[in-house]
C-alpha cells in the first residue's frame, strides 16, 4: 500500500538522479552526429552494393585492353613482341 504520499515511479518519468537539464554534451552531440553520419554512409554503401548485384554489366567499362591499340590490329601480336 501506498499510503505515504510517494508518487509511483513510472517509466516515462526520468528518475531523480537524472538532471532536468535534458541538454546533451558537447561530447554527445559530437558522438550522436558522427554515428548519424556513419548511419548515412552505411545506407548510401547498401544502395549501391544492391544496385551492383542487380545490373553487375553496367558499372563495367565498355571499352577492352585491346581498344588502346593504335597500330596493331586484334591478334598481330608476334610483330609487336619481336
Amino acid at each position: 500500500m501506498m499510503d505515504g504520499g510517494q508518487p509511483i515511479p513510472s517509466p516515462l518519468m526520468p528518475l531523480g538522479n537524472v538532471s532536468s537539464d535534458s541538454s546533451m554534451s558537447l561530447e554527445q552531440k559530437t558522438t550522436f552526429v558522427f554515428v548519424v553520419l556513419l548511419f548515412i554512409f552505411l545506407g548510401i554503401l547498401i544502395v549501391r552494393c544492391f544496385r551492383i548485384l542487380l545490373d553487375p554489366y553496367r558499372s563495367m567499362p565498355t571499352s577492352t585492353w585491346a581498344d588502346g591499340l593504335e597500330g596493331l590490329e586484334k591478334g598481330q601480336f608476334d610483330h609487336a613482341l619481336a
